[in-house]
């Protein structure tokens, strides 16, 4: 497995483990009433795990083969980066285009944030999917 697979791998999973922290703080802190309201000090405390996640996992991945992480991406790791980040962004635009339709009937600032927030992460979980699957079927 070559550092760039590894590095989608980290960042895969920190972002699927600090998207469900954050979404389970909100839905704790949400009432019957509605929606908590999108959070400063949240966000923040959310921006910095991701953060602290992601540079301890990919020091980890860098030790274990300090050559590759050096390397450039050759030229089929950035056809793979390219190919994945086209594709799903066509997943985020898709889902943000949703959640201005939701908007539109439930009239809720609060939903549409975290739909066009969710709808951002699901666009980078979808690209480093598609990187993973694309390594790990060699396939363009």
């Amino acid at each position: 497995m070559g550092f760039q697979e590894k590095s989608a791998w980290v960042m895969l999973a920190t972002l699927v483990l600090t998207a469900a922290l954050y979404f389970y703080n909100v839905l704790s802190l949400s009432t019957a009433d509605g929606l908590a309201p999108p959070l400063l000090p949240v966000l923040l405390v959310y921006t910095v795990i991701l953060v602290v996640i992601a540079v301890v996992g990919h020091i980890a991945a860098a030790l274990m083969s300090p050559k590759e992480a050096n390397a450039a991406p050759d030229e089929r790791e950035k056809q793979i980066a390219d190919r994945a980040e086209s594709q799903a962004g066509r997943v985020m635009g898709f889902l943000i285009m949703l959640s201005l339709a939701v908007y539109l009937f439930s009239y809720s600032g609060h939903l549409l944030f975290y739909g066009v927030f969710a709808s951002l992460i699901i666009g980078q979980v979808a690209e480093y999917l598609l990187q993973i699957v694309y390594f790990r079927t060699a396939s363009l």
